[in-house]
């Protein structure tokens, strides 16, 4: 059952975005410079913070190398220095145009999502949605296109940019439920954004009620980073409670929910109002799963995965996947290259008990599938399809040349020996 709150919590959520900048920089001691080429970039990349991560996650003694810092303020070279120099002197229509030739040159849909994943029913394109492995649907309701923070390095920046051109967002679920009914062998419905939880429950239960009358479907995840930056949503938002009645209702049917919760560093770990969310959420009988990519200046070290890793299983939570930073957006100023990531994970996965070694990685989600490196050795990485757009793939191992700094698969140069089905599938 859902467990009552220990403490009662005055907790009031506060958004702030390129307009209070100059309100934080009082408060925190940003300078003016800093201040400014944040706005600058603001209006390239979706900027937006609340009070919990200002006061509760930020160490304002180490801004601006601080890690949570660096995840929610835009930073100086995520932009070229030409790119920089140009919106610096433009305004009205001019800048906006910049801004979306700019935004159209950093990749806004990554790995084919948006040519290869939308499905169709009866002809038609369905909005809001991506079906890329057999098993599996996204599903963007249009409520949840936003996040109570938004990370600098999010691979769905476009998401949260003000472009319908740019955005997936679903009105309502009807023509999921009608794709879904003619598609039996999807068992999993992946509910994503932005964060589904910045809903009320009402409007979540709106969304999510509906596919329960499908009976193939046996899983309902929810993609959210809610509880590193509102953790209150578990415990102390006026309907907290309600949520968690929604998380026990679809358990009872006997079904999975599956809260795909991104922590990125283990100080979202820390307050123990984050602890106190993670516990309630398990309360219902919905389990927990970790994962986030790897990220330059955030979290590059193997002992903080390992720190992080430990937290989550502490918690009853599972760490399941360490991502490859996608190539999006400011790719260049978070990438690692594929060499250190592994060196990273593999530090940090040597270090952890049995329980946690659940996690996989590093893993690129790129265009023919999620694609994991083993290892390297020599000018090699040995890589693998934990999942692909072919089943067939699925479990197959192959190798790679890489050069120095490569950091995503199409930088890689198959070898020889690759046979032709996987080949065809990363070349194509």
């Amino acid at each position: 059952m859902t467990q009552p709150l220990a403490v009662a919590t005055a907790a009031r959520y506060r958004a702030y975005g390129p307009r209070q900048l100059n309100e934080i920089s009082a408060r925190f001691g940003i300078p003016a410079p800093v201040r400014e080429t944040a706005r600058l970039l603001s209006q390239v990349f979706p900027f937006r913070v609340n009070e919990y991560v200002l006061t509760n996650l930020i160490d304002w003694r180490q801004v601006p190398d601080d890690p949570i810092y660096q995840m929610v303020f835009p930073q100086p070279t995520m932009l070229s220095i030409k790119d920089t120099k140009r919106l610096a002197g433009l305004t009205g229509a001019e800048l906006s145009s910049a801004v979306r030739d700019i935004r159209a040159r950093l990749n806004p849909h990554p790995s084919g999502q948006r040519e290869l994943n939308v499905p169709t029913l009866d002809g038609a394109e369905l909005p809001g949605m991506q079906h890329k492995y057999r098993e599996t649907v996204l599903y963007f309701p249009g409520h949840g296109q936003t996040c109570h923070a938004y990370c600098t390095y999010c691979f769905r920046w476009a998401q949260f940019v003000g472009d319908p051109d740019l955005q997936f967002a679903a009105p309502d679920p009807c023509r999921l439920v009608g794709y879904l009914g003619r598609h039996p062998e999807v068992s999993d419905v992946l509910v994503t954004g932005g964060d589904p939880l910045v809903m009320s429950t009402d409007r979540l239960r709106a969304h999510l009620e509906p596919i329960l009358a499908v009976e193939s479907v046996r899983t309902i995840r929810l993609g959210t980073k809610s509880v590193a930056y509102w953790p209150y949503r578990f415990t102390a938002d006026r309907d907290a409670d309600d949520l968690l009645r929604l998380f026990e209702q679809i358990v009872t049917t006997g079904r999975t929910v599956a809260v795909m919760a991104h922590f990125s560093h283990p100080r979202e770990l820390d307050p123990e109002v984050a602890q106190h969310a993670v516990a309630r959420i398990r309360a219902t009988g919905a389990v927990v799963y970790c994962q986030a990519p790897l990220i330059a200046r955030v979290n590059d070290q193997a002992e903080i995965w390992t720190r992080l890793w430990r937290a989550e299983l502490g918690l009853g939570a599972v760490p399941y996947y360490l991502f490859v930073e996608r190539d999006t957006g400011p790719h260049d100023y978070f990438k690692v290259p594929l060499a250190r990531a592994v060196e990273i994970f593999q530090a940090a996965y040597r270090d952890l008990p049995g329980l946690a070694r659940t996690v996989r990685g590093p893993v690129m989600s790129a265009k023919p599938g999620k694609v994991v490196v083993d290892g390297a050795a020599g000018e090699f990485l040995q890589l693998r399809f934990l999942q692909a757009r072919d089943p067939a793939l699925v479990g197959r191992p192959f190798l790679a040349r890489y050069p120095a700094g490569a950091a995503w698969l199409d930088e890689l140069a198959l070898d020889p020996s690759t046979p032709a089905d996987i080949a065809a599938a990363i070349q194509g």
